[in-house]
């Protein structure tokens, strides 16, 4: 079965790998020459490796995979987003082959249960074993290891085929995101095989096997299983930290740290595996504990949030609202919901502004209160809300991003499947007949109730209660589920489609989000690429209005700006004073962001090149006003160091301006080979020398071996 969900996964994301780049694809892979090499050397490897400007980790690992890519197909999008269909695919067999571990640790199969009777013949509690614990009796019994690999299968095809993780698949740069998952997934499930062994559990089912059948080696598999796929999944992208605690997760909620001797016991025993919290200790509470000791002190100042429109109080009251939009999305979501751009979302500035955050805290409340009542009871309902609000912890809290993304729920939409899922897919509820006098009663069929008996003993009752997974209206949960499925796969495949055409896409993301300024500006950007910049074109008339809307948005960045101006001036046609005064006036208002400062790059240049008639001092206002503001980016001063130099001609400013950039980003070499060649040709050749040998420390891995050859063979440094 799950071969066939693989399969239908694939057939609806095919039409949409034709589609092209999209918004951060571009500076992480098509302007970005370091996953680029015409060479495999160790330079080029390590320079691919270290060139993302995604993070300050560089997620080398991803890049690698970028390299890969380009070597094989070239800049070919399609070969690109199949790597991604085919990670994707992949991790939906380690979702399976999880939820299967999961079902079967959560399940009992049929054992003997002996029950003694008392005089006038009602079963008694006195006799039962300490597996069947008063307080729940593990209420999830029951799935035979066949019947575990369907809902397993379900689990796994709901969650391949959920609209939210498809920017995961489409989505070429969040290739990051699902290469992580790819080891979270796999350390998970070496996790519980490891504690499957260390209890002696059977393959088959959940119960514990005698002393003698148990494994060796199942500490080590657990303690490998969420330290080495940590390490590797973080050099894809950050969130593969989490690992450890999901794994203390389903360590509290389905094991109890348990140690081997106690495998039968209740999860409210008294005793606990020391091995395990000691490893959790080490691997999640210090290195937490650390992580907030070094962020904190940045966070808590101004600067961390100036180039925010939010602060952090202000965030964390915003992302209650952001994380149950993250469940309705997931659950049953809409066209509209599902915009990729979530530009148009205002933050909250007080619990009732709007009003939908504190309904939204109260909501939060309530599941990690639901999590904990059903702890015992419905192990798996408290797991998956757990994993999906555990998954929140890293990008919806305390950490300046921004406020939303779909693929921020690639592996938190898991764990609303894992509470979801087996419930409507459970059996059907059976009537209970009478109490039997036979010694032995099927767990999976019926076990006694513990409320059936008096604390003394005494009958209570005359029957026995079922505690199987088996629910009652099993038609209506089905009907339910296969509806859900049936529309999450067609909201998918309508979705890849629009994906499949650049300029479909943008039209399709611009209807489902009208007040969102990058998707307005991105259908007039994809107006302009289809114009081809002929000033006849009808596409050129088109690319007008969704760019001035865009424009004239709250706040919208410049973009919809410097692709007016650039339009215009490519296709020599006039440029409007209020495209200028717009633009330099919200690089006044606020500091300027990073969409802001690739506005400026284009505009430079397209200056530089000569492509561009701008005028020289509307260039210098927009400069200066984005400079305005404290604490100037590397980026954007060396953007300005560049106009100046090149357009300008004034190699004073040029040079001041880069060697600015030098000290505010001192571990960028880029800047740093700039002002070298600017000072060459300055003829200050002894700076220049000293600017060098400063580069050649940055030569990790000879990543920059071709960059000082051409700089030591310039005039006056040879």
């Amino acid at each position: 079965m799950i071969g066939a969900a693989l399969l239908m996964t694939a057939a609806v994301y095919l039409p949409g790998l034709s589609g092209s780049w999209l918004f951060d694809d571009f500076p992480n892979i098509v302007d970005n020459q370091g996953v680029q090499p015409s060479e495999v050397s160790v330079s080029s490897v390590v320079r691919a490796a270290l060139s993302s400007p995604s993070s300050e980790f560089r997620r080398p690992l991803a890049s690698l995979s970028f390299v890969a890519n380009y070597l094989g197909t070239g800049l070919r999008p399609y070969a690109w987003k199949a790597t991604n269909l085919v990670i994707h695919l992949l991790n939906g067999w380690l979702v399976f082959l999880l939820s299967r571990q999961l079902l079967q640790a959560t399940s009992r199969r049929t054992v003997n249960l002996p029950v003694a009777t008392n005089p006038v013949g009602a079963a008694s509690t006195a006799m039962l074993p300490a597996e069947y614990p008063s307080e729940g009796i593990a209420a999830e019994a029951a799935p035979t290891s066949g019947r575990a690999g369907v809902v397993a299968t379900l689990i796994a095809a709901c969650w391949m085929l959920l609209p939210i993780n498809l920017t995961a698949v489409l989505y070429v740069v969040q290739r990051m995101e699902s290469m992580a998952n790819l080891f979270v997934l796999a350390g998970l499930i070496g996790y519980v095989e490891g504690r499957r062994r260390m209890l002696g559990m059977t393959v088959s089912a959940g119960e514990a096997a005698p002393p003698s059948a148990r494994r060796p080696g199942g500490f080590v598999l657990c303690l490998l299983s969420i330290t080495v796929p940590t390490a590797v999944g973080i050099l894809a992208k950050e969130t593969a930290v989490m690992l450890p605690l999901y794994a203390a997760l389903i360590e509290w909620i389905v094991f109890g740290f348990r140690p081997p001797a106690m495998a039968k016991a209740p999860l409210s025993a008294a005793r606990r595996d020391h091995r395990l919290i000691a490893l959790f200790v080490l691997v999640l509470v210090l290195p937490m504990v650390a992580g907030l000791g070094w962020l904190l002190p940045g966070l808590l100042g101004h600067e961390a949030w100036a180039a925010r429109d939010f602060t952090l109080a202000t965030r964390l009251l915003s992302e209650a609202r952001v994380i149950v939009d993250y469940i309705v999305w997931t659950v049953l979501p809409t066209p509209g919901a599902l915009s990729f751009y979530h530009d148009d979302f205002h933050v909250s500035t007080g619990l009732l502004s709007p009003w939908t955050t504190l309904a939204s805290i109260a909501l939060l409340a309530g599941l990690i209160a639901l999590m904990l009542r059903l702890r015992r009871r419905r192990p798996l309902v408290a797991l998956g809300i757990a994993l999906f609000l555990g998954c929140q912890l890293l990008t919806g809290t305390i950490l300046p991003l921004e406020l939303i993304y779909e693929h921020r729920n690639y592996f938190a939409s898991f764990g609303l499947m894992l509470a979801i899922v087996p419930l409507l897919a459970a059996l059907p509820r059976k009537r209970a007949p009478a109490a039997r006098s036979p010694e032995t009663v099927a767990v999976g069929e019926f076990a006694p109730s513990v409320r059936s008996f008096k604390t003394n003993g005494t009958a209570h009752g005359h029957g026995m209660r079922e505690v199987s997974q088996a629910l009652p209206l099993a038609t209506v949960r089905y009907v339910a589920l296969a509806g859900l499925m049936l529309y999450g796969t067609s909201l998918t495949a309508v979705t890849a489609y629009a994906w499949g055409d650049p300029l479909r896409l943008a039209q399709s993301l611009a209807a489902r989000a009208p007040q969102s300024p990058r998707a307005q500006y991105e259908l007039g950007r994809n107006y302009i690429i289809k114009s081809h910049y002929d000033p006849n074109s009808p596409y050129t008339r088109m690319a007008y209005a969704p760019l001035e809307r865009a424009a004239k948005l709250p706040d919208s960045s410049i973009l919809p700006q410097q692709a007016l101006i650039f339009m215009n001036s490519r296709m020599h046609l006039p440029l409007k004073d209020a495209w200028w005064d717009s633009m330099i006036a919200k690089l006044k208002a606020h500091k300027p962001g990073v969409q802001d400062e690739s506005s400026l790059v284009a505009l430079t240049q397209c200056a530089n090149e000569r492509n561009c008639e701008l005028p020289q001092g509307r260039m210098v206002e927009a400069f200066t006003a984005a400079l305005s503001h404290p604490e100037p980016s590397a980026r954007l001063l060396a953007t300005y160091g560049d106009y100046a130099w090149n357009t300008l001609g004034n190699h004073a400013l040029g040079e001041g301006m880069t060697e600015e950039a030098v000290k505010s980003s001192p571990d960028e070499p880029a800047y740093r080979i700039t002002l070298i060649r600017m000072l060459a040709a300055q003829g200050e050749v002894q700076r220049a020398l000293e600017a060098l040998h400063q580069l050649e420390l940055l030569n990790i891995g000879g990543r920059l071996n071709t960059s000082l050859e051409e700089l030591r063979a310039l005039p006056g440094l040879r």
